[in-house]
C-alpha cells in the first residue's frame, strides 16, 4: 500500500498581479480596480471593449441625425408650401417681360457661346467669378398660354426687376394658377368696376355670386342628378335579376320590365327638371367674367380653345394681389389654402387641391387591416405558444413566420390580386351579384382586398410580438390561476392576454406604421389616380369596401414621378409626405396611449 503524502507550500509572490491573484477574497475592492486598471501597453484592440462602445455610439448618433434632418427637410418644405409668395416682373435685355414667383436658383457654367453673345461688362464679371453664374426658376403659371408652369432666366439677361403692386395671383379649377394683371370684372361685358382702386372690392362680390352658382352646380350634378342615375340603374338590374331568376318573358320578369318603364319616365323628369335648373345656372354664371392680362397684355382665356374669351369668375379659386397683401392677408390665405388641402378633391392631375380622398382612404384602409391582422395574429400565436406541441413542426412554423416578414411586399401584391380579387371576388360576383356581370363588383381591385393584402404582409409582425408577450408572463400567474380551478382556456383569456395585451399593442403599432406607408401591394389590389368619390354614401351597406380608393404613399408617387411638370408637383410631395407622417403618428400615438393605460392597469403587484 503507498502512501501519498500532500503538502501546501507557502511562498511570497513574485509580482504585484500575482499577489492580488493570490490575495483573499476579501482583498480591498479598491485596489482591485486600481490593479485592474493597468494593462499592458501591448494588449490586443480587440480585447479593449471601449473603442466598440464609442464606435456603436457614433453610429447610433449618425443615424438620429439622418432622420432628423430628413424629417426637418421635410416638416420646413410642407410648411413653407403654401405660404404666398411676392410676384416679381422681370425685364429682359431683349424687352420681353417675365412675370411670376420666384421659385428658386441655381449656379451654372456659362457655355462659350452664351458668353461670346453677352456685353464686355457682363463677360468680365462672368470672367472674375470663374465662369459661373446665376439662374433663376420663375412660376410664371399660365400653362394654357406657354405650355409650362416654370421658366428659367438667366441673371446675365436681366436689365430691371420691379415687384408690380396690381399683380394678382388666380388660382383656377384647370390649368393650374394664372399670374397677370385683373382688370375689372365684367357683368356680361360691362365693367364693374369705377376705377382701378375699386377692383379688388368689385371682384370680391363678384366672386362670391359666382361661387355660389359653382356649388349649387356640383351640388346638382353630384347629388340629385347621381341619386337619379343611381335608381336608374337600380331599376335595370332588378329587371335583369328577373329575367335570370325566372326567364325571359316570364310573368315575373314582365312585371320587373313594367314597373321599370313606369319608373323610368317619372326619372327622366325629374332628370330634364334637375338639367334645366343646371341650364339656368350656367346662363347665371357666363355673365360673370374676369378678364386677366400677363406681363405682355396677352389675354389669360377662359379656355384655349376660346382665346378671345375672358375666363369665368366661377373658375376662380381664390386670386389676390400678392404685393400689396399684408401680413394678416397673407396668413388668411395661408390657412385657407391648408384647409383646402386637408378637405377638398385634388386637381390639376393631383399637383394642386386637396387630398381628402387619399386621407380618408389611407386611414379605413389601416384601420380595415388593424381589425384583421390583430385577431388572426394573436390567435396563431397563442396556439404556436400554449397549444402546438413543440417540436421540429412547430419550429418550421416560426421560421417561416419569420421569413414571411422578409419578402417583398410586392409578392404579397401579386397574391392579393390573384386569390382576393381575381379569385374570391370572382366567386362573390358570381354569387351575389351575377346581374351586374359581366362588369366586376368585387371581381376587381378595391379598398377590402387591399387591407386584406395588407394584413396578410403584416401578421407576422403580429405573430412574433404576441409569442414574445405571452411567454413573458409569469409562470407563477398561470399556476395560481390552475390552483384555483381555472381552464386553461379560462387561464389564457383572463390572465395571459390581459398582461400581454401592452405587448401586442406594440406588435399591432409596428403593422400599423408599414401597412399605412407600403405602396407597391396597393398598386395592384385597388389604389387609384384619383378616385373622388369616397367610398361610403346614403345607399345600403353605406361604406362600399368594393371601390377603389385614393393613399397618400400612392399619391407622393405619382405627383412626383407621372405629373406632368415635376416642378409644379415637387411641393406637394413634400406637404403630402408631411402630412402621411403625421398621420400615421397620430395613429401610432393612439394606439401606444391605449398601451400606456393597459400597462398600469395590469401592472403587476409587488408584495
Amino acid at each position: 500500500m503507498v502512501k501519498v503524502e500532500a503538502r501546501l507550500v507557502l511562498r511570497a509572490p513574485e509580482s504585484e498581479a500575482e499577489a492580488v491573484v493570490l490575495a483573499p477574497h476579501s482583498v480591498d475592492a479598491t485596489s482591485v480596480s486600481a490593479s485592474r486598471q493597468k494593462r499592458p501597453r501591448n494588449a490586443n484592440l480587440a480585447a479593449r471593449g471601449d473603442p466598440y462602445v464609442w464606435l456603436t455610439g457614433c453610429g447610433l448618433a449618425v443615424a438620429a441625425l439622418m432622420i432628423a434632418g430628413l424629417l426637418l427637410l421635410v416638416f420646413y418644405n410642407g410648411v413653407s408650401t403654401f405660404w404666398p409668395k411676392r410676384i416679381v416682373e422681370l425685364t429682359l435685355t431683349d424687352g420681353s417681360k417675365v412675370l411670376g414667383e420666384l421659385s428658386r436658383w441655381e449656379r451654372y457654367k456659362v457655355t462659350p457661346e452664351e458668353l461670346n453673345g453677352l456685353g464686355a461688362a457682363a463677360q468680365k464679371r462672368i470672367a472674375a467669378a470663374g465662369g459661373w453664374s446665376r439662374r433663376y426658376l420663375v412660376r410664371t403659371g399660365n400653362f394654357d398660354l406657354y405650355g409650362d408652369d416654370f421658366k428659367w432666366v438667366e441673371e446675365w439677361k436681366v436689365a430691371r426687376q420691379t415687384y408690380p403692386g396690381d399683380a394678382w395671383m388666380v388660382e383656377r379649377t384647370e390649368w393650374g394658377p394664372a399670374i397677370g394683371y385683373l382688370r375689372s370684372p365684367a357683368r356680361d361685358g360691362v365693367a364693374m368696376a369705377r376705377g382701378a382702386e375699386d377692383v379688388g372690392r368689385v371682384f370680391s362680390e363678384a366672386h362670391r355670386l359666382a361661387a355660389g352658382y359653382y356649388m349649387r352646380i356640383r351640388e346638382l350634378q353630384q347629388s340629385d342628378m347621381g341619386e337619379v342615375n343611381y335608381r336608374m340603374e337600380s331599376a335595370r338590374l332588378r329587371v335583369r335579376k328577373a329575367a335570370r331568376e325566372h326567364g325571359e318573358g316570364s310573368a315575373e320578369h314582365r312585371a320587373a320590365a313594367a314597373r321599370a318603364a313606369a319608373e323610368e319616365l317619372q326619372l327622366e323628369a325629374e332628370y330634364r327638371r334637375l338639367d334645366a335648373e343646371i341650364q339656368r345656372l350656367r346662363a347665371e354664371d357666363e355673365r360673370l367674367r374676369a378678364p386677366i392680362y400677363d406681363a405682355t397684355g396677352r389675354l389669360i382665356p377662359e379656355r384655349p380653345s376660346s382665346p378671345d374669351t375672358p375666363m369665368l369668375v366661377s373658375q376662380i379659386i381664390r386670386a389676390y394681389p400678392a404685393n400689396q397683401s399684408s401680413l394678416f392677408q397673407r396668413i388668411r390665405t395661408y390657412v385657407a389654402r391648408w384647409a383646402e388641402f386637408l378637405a377638398a378633391e385634388p386637381r390639376e392631375a393631383n399637383t394642386e387641391g386637396g387630398v381628402m380622398p387619399a386621407i380618408f382612404g389611407t386611414v379605413l384602409m389601416t384601420l380595415i387591416m388593424s381589425v384583421v391582422v390583430a385577431p388572426f395574429g394573436v390567435i396563431a400565436a397563442l396556439y404556436l405558444r400554449e397549444y402546438a406541441r413543440q417540436g421540429p413542426l412547430v419550429s418550421a412554423v416560426r421560421i417561416a413566420v419569420n421569413n414571411l416578414a422578409g419578402v417583398p411586399s410586392i409578392v404579397f401584391g401579386v397574391f392579393g390580386l390573384g386569390f382576393f380579387c381575381y379569385l374570391v371576388g370572382a366567386r362573390i360576383d358570381s354569387l351575389f351579384y351575377p346581374e351586374k356581370l359581366p362588369a366586376p363588383t368585387y371581381g376587381t381591385g378595391g379598398i377590402l382586398w387591399a387591407s386584406l393584402t395588407l394584413a396578410l404582409l403584416t401578421v407576422p409582425v403580429v405573430i412574433v410580438a404576441t409569442e414574445e408577450a405571452v411567454a413573458a408572463v409569469p409562470r407563477s400567474m398561470r399556476e395560481g390561476s390552475y390552483a384555483c380551478g381555472a381552464s386553461k382556456w379560462q387561464t389564457i383569456w383572463r390572465i395571459v392576454l390581459p398582461r400581454a395585451t401592452p405587448g401586442i399593442m406594440t406588435g399591432l403599432i409596428l403593422a400599423m406604421a408599414r401597412g399605412a406607408g407600403e405602396v407597391a401591394p396597393l398598386m395592384l389590389t385597388g389604389v387609384v389616380k384619383l378616385a373622388p368619390q369616397l367610398p361610403f354614401d346614403s345607399h345600403f351597406p353605406f361604406f362600399h369596401l368594393e371601390r377603389s380608393f385614393m393613399h397618400l404613399g400612392f399619391h407622393i408617387y405619382d405627383v412626383g414621378f407621372q405629373s406632368r411638370n415635376s416642378e409644379a408637383g415637387k411641393a406637394m410631395v413634400f406637404t403630402t409626405t408631411l402630412l402621411l407622417i403625421a398621420l400615421i403618428a397620430v395613429l401610432n400615438f393612439a394606439a401606444i396611449r391605449l398601451r400606456a393605460r393597459l400597462k398600469r392597469k395590469y401592472r403587476p403587484a409587488h408584495f
